[in-house]
């Protein structure tokens, strides 16, 4: 193994690396043949086993060719802060990553596990980031998550994003992806219109569903009074003077015979200019359309 002449470079030192990266079995480990290279000259120590086991990636770096003769070799890491280097060094170790390095560091830890292909690690930080969205910084993070190609992420910050577009649209993260990505912004309005219909849909849908019950409830209620009577409107059969109690529908049923004793004595029933003898037309054509027992039926017209 070689060893490294990195005096030029602030390092890890091979102790301080020990409880920097808190390995599971620090004495079975051999010495590091290789140095991750940070963006302000850092320089990690590690194993090119390690590296290669967890990271498709980094085997691919670790066995190409390099392009100069030199006695040490080193895997540059730039774009992030050294830190964020250092807590994705780490977890290639020991799997772990703390949720102070998630809240710091996690929209960096997510570039560099997309960009190094590991998915644990990845996982972990789309969720750690997810949770940590704002106002101010859902635009920035959708467009990681789109180009991290992290669809949970990126549809929780579609939904804030329509429930927040007001607030959003104020964002200067908001105005400088209107002036320099029109594709996104249009992916964004194609979403909240969308949401907008998928919600229109539900909406007429819970209103079809609350009508079909309350005409189901009023064609029970027609069959009733026509067949037992209920308080003050019975069939013809009946003794109109008997007093019969309410029923379990009473509510429903107490509108329905005001309903039909206005369309017995309505004079402006036959000419249609009235439009509460219209619905009731409405419910003993419905009756009829579904009646399957119109021999016995008691509900008047259904034949």
């Amino acid at each position: 193994m070689e060893e490294f002449n990195s005096t030029a470079f602030p390092t890890i030192s091979g102790d301080l690396m020990s409880d920097h990266f808190q390995f599971s079995d620090q004495d079975s480990l051999p010495k590091p043949d290789v140095e991750i290279l940070t963006s302000n000259g850092l320089r990690i120590p590690a194993h090119t086993g390690i590296l290669a086991l967890v990271s498709p990636v980094l085997e691919n770096v670790i066995e190409r060719p390099p392009k100069h003769r030199s006695s040490e070799k080193t895997i540059p890491i730039h774009g992030v802060p050294c830190e964020a280097v250092s807590a994705f060094i780490q977890f290639l170790y020991s799997s772990r990553c703390s949720e102070e390095e998630l809240e710091k560091y996690g929209i960096h830890l997510l570039a560099l596990s997309h960009v190094y292909l590991v998915p644990q690690l990845k996982h972990r930080c789309s969720k750690a980031v997810g949770q940590r969205l704002t106002i101010e910084n859902v635009v920035d993070v959708l467009q990681l998550a789109r180009l991290c190609d992290s669809p949970d992420l990126y549809l929780k910050c579609m939904r804030m994003l329509s429930s927040n577009f007001k607030a959003v649209e104020k964002t200067e993260g908001w105005k400088f992806m209107h002036e320099n990505d029109p594709f996104l912004e249009l992916e964004i309005l194609q979403f909240i219109d969308e949401a907008e219909s998928r919600k229109m849909r539900a909406r007429r849908h819970r209103e079809e569903q609350r009508l079909y019950m309350e005409l189901s409830e009023a064609m029970e209620c027609l069959e009733h009074i026509c067949t037992e009577g209920c308080t003050t409107v019975g069939p013809c059969d009946l003794e109109p003077s008997k007093k019969r109690d309410p029923c379990d529908k009473f509510s429903i049923c107490e509108g329905l015979q005001l309903l039909i004793k206005h369309f017995a004595i309505c004079k402006n029933r036959v000419n249609g200019k009235c439009s509460r003898c219209k619905r009731m037309w409405q419910l003993l054509r419905l009756h009829s359309s579904i009646c399957d027992q119109t021999d016995s039926c008691r509900v008047p017209l259904c034949r």
